[in-house]
């Protein structure tokens, strides 16, 4: 069967894949274009595409009759997927979950740590030759211990920060998730969204898709505390950056941690200029074991797509 990757991969993925499958691999690191969307319906079995493969309804409105049988996403997110347009084209949709959680988890942490203790600011002026020295009120930031954190969404990522967050800093933890989770297994106190934006720290840690397009917007935003920090490891559109960027520039509230962002790669040049803002460029998933695990996954379910057994991770 003839497989495209869409990106370049891990080699521990690009060698499995060319063990089952007859693999075309671009070399771009970017999106595939209109053209190549719609020509990978036509041209290829199976396709293995990734975050800003936009696979939209207008794309399978072009080609009423595709050759492609499965798209086995690279990632555990798929908004960038219609995934109703792909199955109604005959198209199975699977993606890779669990594999990308702990690091996930780790990168909220980071961005919790860099936006509280103003790293990235402190990096900045050492960097530009303008660091003076000790003194004791330079880049007085907030202590993380104890503080209470607000997770924005329960599930495996969201679960994984409230461990680390009470066990490794001892905070208190509330969440809001859109449906109760009966036991989480993890000391996280369910409470309505109001009082989890309450918190001193509120990690976005929702699936992307239309359900939580700008959940974060000027209302929820409000809800929060002059002091307290917004952290978004889940999708860019989860957060309205307009509305966040007023927030923080009228001092609603005290600075953010965004690793994702609304229109990526674009960052808006209001969020770069401001010293209160920690910027990552989409890290979450970013160590190569991780990524292995993620293609690994990936290929086990085009393995068996192929062989007319279950997909391990239907979507």
């Amino acid at each position: 069967m003839k497989l495209l990757i869409t990106r370049p991969l891990p080699d521990a993925v690009m060698h499995a894949a060319r063990a089952q499958f007859d693999v075309t691999a671009r070399a771009s690191t970017l999106p595939l274009t209109a053209a190549e969307l719609r020509n990978s319906l036509r041209d290829f079995d199976l396709i293995l595409p990734t975050l800003g493969d936009r696979y939209q309804a207008d794309v399978f409105a072009d080609v009423p009759a595709p050759r492609a049988r499965l798209l086995a996403n690279f990632g555990v997110g798929y908004n960038h997927i219609d995934v109703t347009a792909a199955q109604a084209a005959g198209l199975a949709v699977s993606n890779t979950p669990g594999a990308v959680t702990d690091a996930t988890a780790d990168i909220a942490l980071t961005l919790i740590l860099m936006t509280a203790r103003r790293a990235g600011e402190g990096e900045r002026l050492v960097r530009a030759g303008q660091w003076e020295g000790w003194h004791p009120t330079q880049l007085l930031g907030m202590h993380v211990s104890g503080k209470r954190l607000g997770i924005i969404g329960l599930g495996r990522i969201g679960r994984a920060i409230a461990r680390r967050a009470q066990a490794g800093f001892g905070m208190q933890v509330v969440s809001y998730n859109r449906s109760p989770v009966a036991d989480p297994g993890v000391p996280a106190r369910q409470v309505p969204m109001a009082e989890a934006m309450a918190a001193d720290i509120v990690v976005v840690a929702v699936p992307g898709g239309a359900a939580t397009h700008h959940l974060i917007n000027a209302d929820a935003l409000s809800l929060m505390q002059p002091h307290a920090l917004l952290i978004n490891i889940s999708r860019g559109d989860v957060v309205d950056e307009t509305a966040l960027i007023a927030a923080l520039q009228t001092g609603a509230i005290a600075g953010a941690g965004l690793d994702v962002y609304e229109h990526e790669p674009q960052v808006p040049a209001a969020l770069c200029a401001m010293e209160n803002v920690a910027l990552l460029p989409h890290l979450g998933t970013a160590a190569l074991e991780v990524r292995t695990a993620m293609g690994l996954m990936a290929v086990a379910n085009l393995k068996a797509f192929a062989e007319g057994a279950p997909l391990p991770n239907a979507v």
